[in-house]
């Protein structure tokens, strides 16, 4: 950004003026009322609070069924419920903590406190918020309703094979498990892109990435981890679903599968998880403890350096959660040394915060109290992980109740407590209103001992040698002592939740409190007790990491709209777009308003999943025509807009651009984020076939005729042709040649499809069976993913020919066809390496 004039705004010294702003901008953002209507809004706030609320539902669900889970082995020999029913509640029990809670909190809350965090009025894509929370909403009450009809899932929340893809030994559990979860796993993917192009792409003036929140850059963090965490699972589960629905052996010994390949695509995704649900504590830590000791954080970009640490590190450790399947020694040593080094950037973040509050002017209060509490609880988590961390305990304590044990130090001290030290410290910013200093206390110390009357004595059990997941023990072991204090803590534990949902409970009885009642320095702490939509009444200029406590009068100019944006004359909203960078303002982006396409979409790609899990195919094929049509619509007349003039003044000299298309712009960072995750998910399919490869002398098959070369060769080139004709339209549409675009764009969608067809023609004219073998099954799946994109891009062609000749898209404004164009560079890549795998690796290998 260039230099800001030094002056306010004259105007804003006039009251009736600002009076008016502010009039518009509530209009502007007023939500929708009515008993259906005023589930169509899509503002981050309000979808944020929604998201919250079912996520905190969800995990007091799962943890009734712990409670029955601890009932059932509070004795030796207990027959309160059945084996059966055991194995539905620890499986559901942890699906739903890990996929229902865990994850989808820590967006829940992200999408609450990002756009204050940020200063923005909202975040760039609010109906992809409101889409995310209804197929999260579906998901959830498929998956963890399945328990009524005796139908949960009780393979473990893991899943293994071959005991869940043989239909025979599981039922329809593990389709609801599957196909339930993989449709949750759409909207933490379309939450973490909403969030990454928040975070890059709508940071206030001059908020540069050294300047920005802790919890943002954790955001990021994290966000990205969920891109590259969950697309393996969803590969995973396509192969898994394929093994039980069609009988294509990925995971069968028998016909050349091998179940190490589902643990692998498992824990490339599971042990990030862990990470996923624990950095997003850290941040919270890294927001209150600045605020109680009253100063900056020490140690700025070496805890952002530790995040992003642990971040990697945490892709490099999923085989630690395999030593006992028999891997090599190399592989042992390798992994058991990456498991231990991540305890390096995990100790840089705990020393800082603890030099911090040495360094400062403590607060004593309930948030602190959570944040030192569950510090204590994760370390001991932590340390029992660096035990099971070498091979030769782990061997010893594999499956047992140590495992548990250190599971849940984790997890509780580092997700669960901080969550409510969170709640207690955020809860001002979403109420106006305080929680309970007194209940709380009481609530965070019967939940500290609870927690530790319940784990810790299953450590011992666990090294007495009681393994997990048993539905009952004999009395002969001598661990029913242990046991018994285990379910005493267990409900001690959920005394404490107990307390803390009555304390929210008395919550709307109890008066506003004043503004920023800690104190804070941070942006997001100037929300204003009386609830205004809005967000911010004007997006400031930032020049500190705690603007509130270091830039003079702040508080006063933002409020009073001296900063940007603070009107919204043209009835629309608005948020202001920044360099990814430097954060120089570069457009002021119209935001989705109100609607009900998000709902739809969700409910109509919600009945694909569920009704493919019970193999009504024909509908569930209608619920994905449903699904195109619902995307369509919302794309057609929700995005890439025409404005009504090409710039427009946001204050203090600045004016800047209503539209933007290619790298600069919000919609073209979304397309190549998401292009991330897909490819990503490709990966895991192309290292399954080279892992059948590695772990076979005989794959391929020497007898197995393969698609050959000719059709896989074919089809790369007609994908090539495709996407050189959509490059060639790009260049040639920006320089005012739109007839020549659209022919290209019309050769572009032939050439596409006939790529589709070649793709599939391979496969089908040599006659591979995907029944008979495992190496026909991987062909036919790479080929269809590779043909099935090919369709969408063939769908994205003809879209953007539609938009130009409807005159939705023009040479100045082709935010279109330059979205599209990235879609096609990755189809391009994806044809490339699947077609190069299938048709010529046999040739070349061989």
């Amino acid at each position: 950004m260039t230099a800001p004039a030094a002056a306010d705004h004259l105007d804003q010294n006039d009251p009736a003026i600002r009076a008016a702003q502010e009039a518009r901008l509530r209009e502007v953002w007023k939500p929708p009322s009515g008993w259906f209507f005023r589930w169509t809004d899509v503002n981050n706030n309000r979808v944020g609070v929604w998201y919250t609320l079912t996520a905190f539902a969800f995990m007091l669900f799962a943890g009734v069924l712990a409670l029955v889970m601890r009932a059932q082995l509070a004795v030796p020999e207990n027959d309160l419920v059945s084996a059966n029913t055991f194995n539905q509640l620890f499986t559901l029990h942890g699906s739903m903590m890990m996929f229902l809670f865990a994850v989808p909190m820590f967006e829940a809350v992200s999408i609450i406190l990002l756009p204050q965090l940020l200063g923005a009025r909202d975040l760039p894509f609010p109906r992809l918020s409101a889409f995310g929370y209804w197929s999260f909403l579906i998901g959830g009450v498929f998956v963890g309703g399945s328990i009524f009809f005796n139908a949960a899932p009780d393979g473990g929340w893991f899943m293994y094979p071959p005991l869940t893809t043989r239909t025979d030994l599981s039922g329809l559990g593990a389709d609801i498990w599957m196909l339930g979860l993989s449709f949750i796993e759409v909207s933490s993917v379309a939450a973490a892109v909403e969030l990454i192009v928040g975070v890059l792409k709508c940071r206030p003036p001059g908020m540069r990435l050294n300047l920005m929140p802790l919890y943002a850059w954790y955001i990021l963090v994290v966000a990205v981890m969920i891109l590259f965490a969950f697309p393996p699972l969803i590969a995973g589960d396509v192969l898994f679903e394929m093994e039980r629905l069609l009988g294509w052996p990925f995971f069968d010994a028998a016909r050349g599968g091998d179940p190490l390949l589902w643990q692998h695509l498992f824990w490339i995704f599971g042990h990030p998880e862990v990470y996923i649900v624990f950095l997003p504590s850290i941040a919270l830590f890294a927001m209150l403890i600045p605020t109680f000791a009253q100063r900056h954080l020490l140690g700025y970009p070496w805890i952002v350096l530790a995040a992003v640490g642990t971040a990697f590190l945490s892709f490099g450790l999923w085989v630690h959660h395999m030593f006992a399947t028999g891997l090599p020694k190399i592989s042992l040593a390798f992994f058991s040394a990456a498991s231990e080094a991540v305890a390096i950037p995990t100790g840089i973040q705990i020393f800082v915060f603890i030099a911090t509050l040495w360094a400062g002017r403590v607060v004593w209060s309930t948030p602190l109290l959570y944040a030192v509490g569950s510090l204590a609880i994760f370390t001991i988590g932590g340390l029992t992980g660096v035990m099971v961390a070498v091979a030769p305990f782990d061997w010893q304590a594999h499956d047992t109740y140590f495992i548990v044990a250190h599971l849940h130090y984790v997890l509780i001290g580092g997700t669960l407590l901080p969550l409510f030290g969170g709640l207690y410290y955020y809860w001002p910013l979403v109420t106006g209103k305080k929680l309970s200093d007194r209940i709380g206390r009481i609530a965070f110390w019967v939940m500290f001992a609870g927690a530790n009357l319940a784990f810790f004595p299953m450590h011992l059990s666990g090294l007495a040698g009681m393994p997990r997941r048993v539905f009952t023990y004999p009395a002969e072991l001598g661990l029913g002592g242990l046991n018994m204090a285990s379910t005493i803590g267990a409900y001690l534990f959920a005394g404490g939740v107990l307390l803390v949902v009555i304390d929210l409970a008395l919550s709307p009885a109890r008066p506003k409190g004043p503004r920023n009642p800690w104190n804070a320095g941070t942006l997001e702490w100037l929300a204003h007790p009386e609830d205004e939509s809005w967000g911010i009444r004007s997006v400031p200029l930032i020049e500190s990491r705690y603007p509130i406590w270091d830039q003079k009068d702040f508080v006063a100019k933002v409020d009073e709209g001296r900063f940007f944006l603070p009107d919204a004359e043209e009835g629309r909203r608005e948020t202001i777009v920044t360099s990814v960078l430097d954060a120089r303002p570069i457009q002021v982006a119209r935001l989705g308003t109100p609607s009900v396409i998000p709902m739809l979409t969700a409910i109509a790609l919600g009945s694909v999943f569920i009704l493919t899990t019970y193999h009504l195919y024909w509908l569930a094929l209608a619920g994905g025509v449903a699904t195109l049509a619902c995307v369509l619509t919302w794309l057609w007349t929700g995005t890439a807009e025409i404005p009504e003039k090409p710039c427009k003044a946001i204050g203090r000299g600045l004016t800047v651009p209503l539209y933007l298309s290619g790298p600069s712009a919000s919609g073209w960072w979304a397309m190549f984020i998401t292009m991330l995750a897909d490819a990503t998910a490709f990966s895991g399919l192309v290292f399954g076939y080279y892992f059948y490869w590695t772990i076979h002398p005989d794959f391929p098959p020497p007898d197995a005729a393969g698609p050959g070369v000719f059709w896989p060769v074919a089809a790369i080139g007609l994908t090539v042709a495709s996407w050189g004709a959509t490059v060639v339209a790009r260049e040639v549409h920006a320089r005012g040649g739109v007839a020549v675009a659209r022919a290209l764009l019309r050769f572009g969608v032939m050439a596409t499809l006939a790529s589709l067809a070649a793709g599939l023609a391979g496969p089908w004219t040599t006659g591979l069976d995907p029944n008979s073998h495992v190496y026909p099954a991987i062909v036919w799946v790479l080929a269809i993913w590779t043909a099935a994109h090919a369709g969408i891009g063939a769908i994205c062609q003809s879209y953007t020919l539609a938009r130009s000749l409807a005159g939705r898209m023009t040479p100045e404004y082709d935010a279109d066809l330059r979205n599209i164009t990235v879609y096609m560079h990755f189809l391009a890549l994806t044809a490339l390496v699947a077609y190069c795998t299938i048709g010529l690796f046999p040739e070349v290998a061989s």
